[in-house]
């Protein structure tokens, strides 16, 4: 059943955020748009949420009327050490979202003053444990770009912009839906600038549905999990799913990814934030997962979810440690080091638990192309990881109309058997892209676990019949295609055609006797 008043507030919330993009159109691009908008989302975000956990505070103890936002800057510094150990970070009453965007209009210097609020958060967090959580979470939003303006004060004017216009969402009441719609307006956000994040480096934004199709899939018989990891995390979207879909206290030790692009890796930190999970539970690092994997001491992973960038260069051989890496190695190649995708299918496997399901992403041409990449298909088949391929309908992704698949892994799975799955009709037409339904994502998985042969859908195939097909993992050539064409009775036909000639025939001999007639009438 559709919830009318949070569809009312959400299509309310993205015409705020569209009137945003509007007035700053022409000075800041999309993508870079995208950076100020989800920043002063996020300052508005833990400045509230600082701000209610110390007035939740002071309220139980008998202090009805207290608000953090007007005591003054040198009372608040007394509760500075206590808030950094339980929050992860200070900020000091001028300096909240509401107090700076108040006095931003005669604000002569707001580029500066945003700036050093922005420093002082980041500052708040050093020399804690939530020092890695902050540090550089601000580096995109230049307050002094030229982008906002060629001048001080066009930039402060279109600073203020952006604070009124963040500033006048309406997020509801924090404790009841603020996360829900902090969230949201970050997930439009995502959605309205994905064509134009990174796809020359291969990589994709995964929608929503897509997200819930892997993150299902990995729980399934599950109320709860210990770590979910994803090795290239982007914004974060496939992790926080877990948090929807089991809840974010289901997920007991926290949420872990690594991300190679600065900006992206600080977009998934804000993301964390947006969605209320504390530093403490979440561990997002930056750099390069093949070459400089950051969570050693974190792994294995109960559940694993990725949509890792398409067949983009790595070290492969070149690099002659990583033959002798533990990831790497069990297969005895590496992968191309032209197409890095089942390198990131083998740093998965690796770091995946006994009891765990990943669940990831690739591209059609990892299914086939033969070289060192069907030497490690053959390493993955013969061993018994792979439980199951999902060929996904095509034109689902933002960026790009190919059709992808999902390979599931496993460690200890009941047979040596391969589930396909031909899910290619499981979508709707929306313009002119396609979108899974929750009706299409239940029956994917329904069919996962059912785990039968189902004509034209599905079908179970032994590790010998993959052998014989040279380990191609290709659904196509397991779960045959429907012929849709219609059928014609070669028989009932002849005789239409029949009856057409000699229809024909009568219909020439009474337009010859016409002709006939008309003739001898002319004479």
């Amino acid at each position: 059943m559709i919830d009318t008043k949070k569809e009312q507030e959400r299509a309310e919330l993205h015409r705020t955020i569209w009137n945003i993009a509007n007035d700053l159109r022409g000075s800041v691009d999309g993508w870079d748009f995208k950076q100020y908008v989800l920043g002063f989302l996020f300052y508005r975000y833990i400045s509230e949420n600082l701000t209610n956990y110390i007035n939740e505070g002071e309220h139980q103890n008998d202090n009805p009327d207290f608000d953090y936002a007007k005591i003054d800057d040198e009372t608040a510094e007394t509760a500075r050490a206590g808030l950094v150990e339980e929050k992860g970070f200070f900020i000091l009453p001028s300096e909240l979202f509401c107090n700076v965007r108040e006095n931003a209009a005669k604000d002569e210097n707001l580029n500066e003053t945003l700036s050093n609020v922005f420093k002082n958060i980041e500052c708040s967090a050093q020399g804690s444990d939530s020092e890695d959580d902050f540090k550089g979470l601000f580096d995109d939003i230049d307050v002094n770009s030229n982008k906002l303006g060629g001048s001080v004060p066009k930039r402060n004017e279109r600073l203020v912009k952006l604070l009124d216009g963040v500033g006048e969402m309406k997020l509801g009441d924090y404790k009841d839906n603020t996360i829900d719609a902090f969230g949201d307006a970050y997930e439009y956000l995502m959605g309205m600038y994905a064509s134009n994040a990174g796809k020359s480096g291969g990589e994709y934004y995964t929608p929503q549905e897509v997200s819930e199709l892997l993150t299902k899939l990995t729980v399934i018989g599950k109320t709860e999990v210990n770590k979910v990891y994803d090795p290239a995390c982007g914004s974060g979207s496939l992790l926080l799913k877990f948090a929807k879909v089991l809840g974010k206290d289901k997920v007991r030790q926290g949420f872990f990814g690594q991300e190679i692009n600065i900006t992206t890796y600080n977009l998934c930190r804000i993301n964390m934030f947006l969605h209320d999970i504390d530093y403490d539970k979440f561990d997002i690092a930056h750099g390069d997962t093949l070459t400089e994997p950051q969570h050693w001491d974190d792994e294995p992973f109960e559940a694993i979810v990725s949509n890792p960038p398409y067949s983009i260069k790595w070290e492969g051989d070149n690099n002659p440690i990583l033959i002798n890496d533990q990831r790497f190695s069990p297969a005895g190649v590496l992968a191309p080091k032209s197409k890095a995708d089942l390198a990131f299918i083998m740093h998965s496997l690796s770091w995946l638990a006994t009891n765990g399901t990943a669940a990831i992403v690739c591209f059609p041409g990892v299914m086939y192309r033969g070289g060192a990449e069907q030497k490690i298909r053959k390493y993955l088949v013969s061993n018994n990881f792979i439980d199951c391929i999902i060929q996904l309908p095509d034109n689902l992704f933002y960026g790009t109309s190919i059709a992808t698949c999902i390979m599931v892994l496993k460690k200890s799975k009941i047979d040596n058997s391969v589930l396909f799955i031909d899910a290619t009709k499981e979508c709707v037409k929306v313009t002119n892209s396609n979108k899974m339904t929750v009706e299409n994502i239940n029956n994917i998985i329904n069919t996962y676990i059912e785990r039968t042969d189902k004509d034209y859908i599905s079908k179970i195939v032994t590790s010998e019949e993959i052998e014989a097909q040279d380990y191609n993992l290709s659904v196509s050539s397991y779960v045959e295609q429907e012929d849709t064409r219609e059928k014609i009775d070669i028989t009932e036909l002849n005789k239409d055609i029949k009856g057409i000639v000699a229809r024909e025939q009568v219909l020439r001999n009474e337009i010859d006797k016409i002709v006939a007639e008309i003739d001898g009438g002319d004479k």
